[in-house]
């Protein structure tokens, strides 16, 4: 409770809490573009081609100023997306590997001059290299209105273009037969999420940055086979994340950025396992739920041939024995007591079993619908 008081009260876990929550939701609505379209390795490039930009807007301005720092980051994570796709498009060296030479290229760059900073007399030069793991604990509500600002103008560009970029992420080729221009709206889709990652670097910095792209996405998409529902959760598990991971790290003392991350993480964890549909424990859920009901089909089927045999007493007992060689012991008792429960079969004082004649009713059914599974659509 006193967390949750000095979330509204304290200064300092106020401003960071909102400037993760920005974060959070600017990079899960973006993200999940990047999760549909199997570009997670490019928000990874592009976080950490943000790092010599941030070096470089220091260098030649001389200011830590949020925006001015942004916009150097922004430069060159765009650079480093438009080279990926010429390397690409102009020589035989796939996607992966090009994404792969750009981030360590420019993530070395960006370390290189980083050091020279260093190495300068020059003011206000502390505190870039927090641009690494990220330095929530300083931000300041300047801070918080520049990522705001920043990640609504990415925010209302999905929304203008929603239908291109839908289009673009589920059938490419088809957009392109209807004379949309893929690659511009590819590219301004990829400006889009630069937007996303430099929005998050002063939270989470360059390396981690990749996460908060990847992690909501991912979370969503486990939840729903609908793109605008899948950004909207996208973009609230992100904030979710964001806040959470704020309160955890003030209270365990540890540092923000990572702490957010593991929260994200988090999310994606309880979505794999837990989501309807897709969660790994529903689909075993389901998987044994499915193979309850054809062990059971089968014992009725069996029950419902042996009193076939004996037409003028269908409720005849038999030998329990002649199920076992069929179907195995396990899987014919443990049929046997479900299908007594539900007032399907029932067992005699000879130890032999038979159908109910309701039973009896439901195999007939079962039978006919599987010699006409027409007639029952």
């Amino acid at each position: 409770m006193d967390v949750l008081s000095d979330l509204f009260l304290d200064y300092t876990l106020r401003t960071v809490a909102l400037g993760s929550a920005a974060l959070g939701i600017v990079s899960g609505a973006l993200g999940a573009f990047a999760v549909l379209r199997r570009q997670a390795l490019l928000g990874d490039a592009m976080s950490h081609a943000a790092l010599p930009g941030v070096a470089l807007a220091f260098l030649i301005t001389g200011s830590r100023a949020p925006l001015v720092l942004m916009i150097g980051a922004a430069l060159t994570g765009w650079l480093a997306a438009v080279a990926i796709v010429y390397i690409v498009r102009a020589s035989r060296t796939n996607t992966d590997t090009a994404m792969a030479l750009m981030l360590s290229v420019f993530f070395g760059a960006g370390l290189v001059v980083l050091t020279f900073i260093q190495r300068q007399p020059a003011a206000g030069k502390a505190g870039l290299d927090k641009f690494l793991f990220g330095q929530a604990a300083a931000m300041l509500e300047s801070d918080v209105i520049t990522m705001a600002s920043v990640g609504a103008v990415g925010l209302l560009g999905v929304l203008v273009l929603w239908k291109e970029f839908k289009l673009l992420s589920f059938d490419p080729d088809f957009a392109a037969t209807l004379g949309m221009p893929t690659r511009r709206l590819d590219m301004l889709l990829t400006s889009l999420l630069v937007i996303a990652i430099v929005v998050g670097l002063k939270t989470v910095g360059v390396v981690l940055m990749s996460a908060m792209v990847v992690a909501p996405g991912a979370a969503a998409r486990q939840w729903t086979n609908r793109l605008g529902v899948m950004v909207t959760l996208s973009a609230l598990f992100g904030a979710a994340a964001g806040v959470l991971g704020a309160l955890l790290s003030t209270t365990a003392q540890t540092s923000t950025g990572p702490t957010i991350v593991l929260v994200a993480t988090g999310l994606v964890v309880v979505s794999l396992l837990f989501a309807p549909t897709r969660g790994l424990v529903w689909t075993r859920m389901h998987a044994w739920r499915s193979q309850r009901i054809l062990a059971l089909e089968a014992v009725m089927s069996d029950l419902a041939a042996l009193a076939a045999q004996h037409s003028s007493d269908a409720t005849r007992p038999h030998d329990v024995a002649a199920l076992h060689a069929v179907r195995g012991r396990a899987l014919v008792d443990r049929a046997l007591s479900e299908l007594a429960a539900d007032g399907l079969a029932q067992r005699h004082d000879g130890g032999g079993w038979s159908l109910t004649p309701r039973g009896l009713a439901e195999a007939d059914r079962l039978a006919r619908l599987r010699r006409a599974p027409s007639d029952f659509l």
